[in-house]
């Protein structure tokens, strides 16, 4: 702040770092307003030498943007909501690592082994794998390789379903018209929550998909009108919005009382953040 004045701060929107830094600022009285990438980077080409990009000539850019933007949005903090996304970040990080060490002890155990194992995030799979390395006639060395990385996912996977637990107990109470949502699990609903924040923000519905990446972009040609799927957006709300759809469409609530309780599908294990869905 300025002699008690508050300070407008224009970011460009990453919503990685730049989240909490637009936390931080907001906490100490400032405004903050989200610049979009392509916006700062037309002004940026509008009044920037040609060919000219550094960190200054950046912020430049993102100044003009604002200031020629009035209708950008603004930063806003809810306190459950950014609990709830340190608890969402943190499942993401985990789950990357522990489909990055599944893939190895796959990778070996089809090397040594022979075997190809089931899945390891549940309880039946690695209990199976268990049994099969310690009964195997396999150096010692390998086998210890092995226990190690069956350990390490054993502990990711309690880590990730205590998340989960503490999760559903803080979206059950935020969300609860997202959960009546057919597959809207409560990690799907806590991913929206975290990554969208107040739905104030988007004065129409058009905006939020578009937000998402879910908007089609119209693609002119010969007078033919036609579209293609947009590629940008926030690729980890794509990502939930995605399987939500595809998992509806392949068991439709409508259709739920045809399926006995004891074999009704489970709801599909959430996106890894760092997938790109469509």
């Amino acid at each position: 702040m300025a002699d008690g004045t508050p300070v407008t701060w224009a970011i460009e929107d990453g919503r990685g770092f730049a989240r909490r830094l637009a936390d931080g600022l907001l906490l100490t009285g400032n405004e903050v307003v989200w610049v979009p990438t392509r916006l700062m980077a037309a002004h940026g080409k509008l009044h920037a030498a040609t060919g000219s990009k550094s960190n200054p000539v950046d912020a430049a850019a993102v100044a003009h943007a604002a200031v020629a933007t009035p209708g950008l949005d603004r930063h806003r903090i809810d306190d459950r909501v950014r609990e709830l996304r340190v608890l969402v970040d943190s499942r993401a990080d985990l789950v990357r690592r522990r489909t990055m060490v599944i893939n190895q002890i796959k990778a070996n155990t089809h090397l040594w082994l022979d075997h190809t194992p089931g899945d390891l995030t549940r309880r039946p799979g690695m209990t199976s794998l268990t049994a099969l390395v310690d009964t195997t006639d396999i150096s010692g060395h390998v086998r210890r390789v092995l226990i190690e990385m069956i350990t390490e996912i054993d502990g990711l996977n309690k880590r990730v379903r205590g998340l989960e637990t503490t999760i559903r107990e803080l979206v059950t109470p935020l969300a609860p018209a997202l959960l009546e949502i057919t597959w809207i699990s409560h990690v799907s609903a806590a991913v929206l929550l975290a990554e969208i924040g107040d739905i104030t923000r988007f004065t129409s519905s058009a905006k939020l998909a578009r937000y998402t990446g879910t908007a089609p972009i119209p693609v002119y040609s010969s007078d033919k009108e036609r579209y293609r799927l947009h590629r940008g957006g926030n690729r980890r709300l794509n990502s939930v919005l995605y399987t939500t759809s595809i998992v509806q469409q392949r068991f439709h609530a409508a259709r739920e009382h045809s399926w006995p309780a004891t074999s009704r599908p489970r709801e599909p294990a959430e996106p890894d953040a760092s997938s790109n869905a469509i």
